[in-house]
């Protein structure tokens, strides 16, 4: 184990199993009884409350706090899920710092907002440890609907159309279910396997049945989805990732984030997970932040973040970015790769310092370089448009309407594979819930 803590290359073994425990902690550990009962007196239960509007699900906030407030913590749990189904997953990953916590009056008043998630996370476990399920399913209405997707999108759709009395299949490429939740955000922010768990509680409603290491392209076409069910959801995400345009881009040890991100999810021992000694990650959003943190987490000596325009610019939070700063990570602005330096693999990156113009982004021609022997791409996922013949797009993503419908009549979709995709959580369940009364009022005026 010593020996590997300062060896060059990949390697595994750079942290102790105790390490580990400690260092991949709960990021907010939940709050208890008494501080759920003094952070929900600090909410002013604002009539016209800013925080409703800056929630994408339109969580009633000011009530489920003061269902806390008064000791009934399952009732302020049921207020969320009517809302958001997965406001569980939601309360540990969603950006709460730059939605409802920023709209809050007291950050306004004071800079030190509710704490909002927190609060949302003390009510949720409460619910989800007595092992019930809030809602039940509505009569059977023989109706038969095909969700492409088992991430927040596509579970959000299926467990709302199970409410309404329909059947769903629900498929999914990967051999669990949970999309992102389960492959793709960092795992000191969801400890203790709670993805898997949110799933597992999520199907008691009834009426769902999951196939996983079902690919559409691949097992499933369109055309013969729509062909055995009344209507199909697609809530696919983005499964191809953007290559990095440079010289030596291919080079062993330069790899995909989400890759990374999601065999470290994985991982039953993690010691056992190879990093390298320098890691250089490509990328300005939460998976260039995730990917970072934890490579330093595992051991990695010197982890920098490398971005094209400038910190303002970044789609990480500032949140996001002090907490990787505070993790030991480089954040280095104003720079793009050039080409990857190495014999047989990646040893260093070279980095063009960059000005963003009227004209857009330019090079100034002065460089730099970054030893390392692990470069983590984050620059951006793209949508996999092969098995979406006869959809249209706009732009690179499937375009929809207000209601989710796409182009193609009994085929909606939500999440990030659509234009109006954010690439957050609390986004795609709010997309794929609507899209679900969507696709229920198609269904019974047919």
């Amino acid at each position: 184990m010593d020996g590997a803590r300062h060896q060059a290359g990949i390697a595994a073994g750079r942290i102790s199993a105790e390490e580990a425990a400690q260092n991949f902690a709960d990021l907010h550990p939940p709050l208890d009884g008494h501080e759920a009962a003094v952070a929900a007196d600090r909410c002013y239960f604002c009539h016209d409350a800013p925080c409703v509007a800056a929630c994408p699900t339109g969580i009633d906030i000011p009530l489920f706090i003061r269902q806390i407030a008064t000791g009934q913590p399952r009732a302020a749990a049921q207020t969320i899920f009517e809302s958001n189904i997965l406001g569980g997953m939601c309360a540990r990953v969603c950006p709460t710092e730059t939605l409802c916590e920023e709209a809050c009056v007291r950050m306004t008043a004071e800079e030190k907002p509710v704490e909002i998630g927190r609060l949302q996370r003390y009510a949720t476990d409460a619910q989800m440890a007595t092992g019930r399920h809030p809602f039940t399913r509505a009569a059977q209405t023989g109706k038969r609907v095909a969700v492409v997707g088992a991430g927040p999108a596509g579970l959000a759709c299926a467990h709302r159309l199970a409410m309404h009395g329909h059947d769903v299949v629900v498929m999914d490429a990967r051999p669990k279910g949970g999309g992102l939740n389960e492959y793709g955000i960092a795992a000191y922010k969801t400890t203790g396997g709670f993805a898997q768990a949110e799933l597992d509680w999520l199907l008691q409603i009834g009426g769902i049945e999951l196939r996983t290491g079902t690919a559409l392209g691949r097992e499933v076409t369109l055309d013969a989805l729509e062909a055995d069910h009344d209507a199909v959801f697609l809530g696919i995400g983005l499964g191809a990732v953007n290559a990095l345009a440079c010289e030596g881009g291919d080079l062993p040890g330069v790899e995909d984030a989400v890759d990374f991100i999601a065999r470290l999810r994985q991982a039953e021992d993690l010691p056992t997970l190879p990093v390298g000694r320098r890691v250089v990650v490509i990328g300005g959003g939460m998976t260039a932040v995730d990917a970072a943190v934890q490579s330093r987490l595992l051991g990695a000596e010197e982890v920098t973040i490398v971005y094209r325009r400038a910190k303002a610019a970044m789609s990480a939070s500032l949140y996001e970015q002090d907490l990787a700063a505070a993790r030991g990570v480089g954040l280095r602005y104003n720079a793009r790769p050039v080409r990857v330096i190495g014999t047989g693999r990646a040893e260093a990156v070279e980095f063009e310092y960059t000005v963003d113009g009227p004209d857009g982004l330019t090079g100034t021609g002065e460089t730099f370089r970054l030893a390392a022997d692990q470069v983590l791409r984050a620059i951006g996922q793209a949508l996999e448009t092969g098995p979406l013949a006869g959809l249209e797009l706009d732009g690179r993503k499937i375009a929809v309407d207000a209601e989710g419908r796409t182009s193609r009549a009994g085929v909606w979709a939500g999440g990030d594979c659509t234009a109006g995709g954010d690439d957050l959580t609390v986004t795609a369940v709010a997309q794929g819930r609507d899209a679900a009364e969507s696709i229920h009022r198609a269904l019974m005026e047919g």
